[in-house]
């Protein structure tokens, strides 16, 4: 885009709009299923380090240094295939592509997520939500520091960013400050601790689920609602 949009909503895509803790159970109990307890938990603990050092999740980069471990079990080709070929579309949240058909009365949806670049995107695509939003997809190793990118790509007068981790949105908050409305979906690990609820201010908006917010009127933008609105 090259012309400024009035408002630009920005959407996270897992525990956002995916339930991505469900495809998580999914992988474990294939891993244990597949090669026992001893070795999933062995994939889990090369997948935290990895997040420790990479910042973000990368599920095949794990795998990759999980191969190191087991170089001649052959059923590890396989695990690849589950990955990359999972049903992502049956994990999406109920009503997630309604919400986004919702928010484009009021300007244009673009998803903003973390991640690799192999595994997110064939998420976003094969969860349908690549088509969703017409193509228009950022992914970012850390998106909170790309606001500049973000502004340049998709220029707008305001912006409502949807995540389900207050640390994100409290960060692009300090940055876009009013040009800025966050909405907090109360969905996931993330968004259930108590340890990161209170870590941070609230959102303008909180949501229990992504599907409350087909219920949410934004023809008020730009200019937030009052902080800690809950629908």
């Amino acid at each position: 885009m090259t012309a400024a949009n009035e408002v630009v909503f920005l959407l996270d895509v897992d525990n956002t709009l995916l339930d991505n803790d469900r495809i998580v159970a999914d992988l474990g109990s294939h891993l244990a299923h597949e090669f026992g307890e001893p070795s999933r938990n062995r994939y889990w603990e090369i997948f935290e380090a990895l997040r420790v050092e990479l910042g973000y999740a990368d599920y095949l980069g794990a795998l990759q240094r999980y191969r190191l471990g087991a170089m001649n079990d052959p059923r590890l080709l396989m695990m690849s295939s589950f990955l990359v070929d999972y049903a992502f579309a049956e994990r999406l949240y109920p009503g997630a592509l309604d919400v986004i058909a919702h928010l484009r009365r009021w300007g244009a949806t673009v998803i903003l997520s973390d991640g690799d670049v192999v595994f997110q995107p064939r998420k976003t695509q094969r969860s349908g939500l690549w088509d969703a939003v017409e193509g228009r997809v950022l992914i970012y190793l850390h998106k909170e520091k790309m606001l500049d990118d973000i502004e340049q790509r998709y220029p707008a007068r305001h912006y409502v960013m949807v995540d389900d981790k207050l640390r994100i949105l409290a960060a692009m908050k300090k940055v876009w400050g009013d040009r800025l409305t966050t909405v907090f979906p109360r969905q996931g690990h993330y968004a259930l601790d108590p340890g990161n609820s209170a870590a941070y201010p609230p959102a303008d908006i909180t949501i229990e689920r992504i599907g409350g917010l087909i219920n949410y009127d934004f023809s008020a933008l730009p200019g937030p609602p009052q902080a800690g609105c809950t629908l």
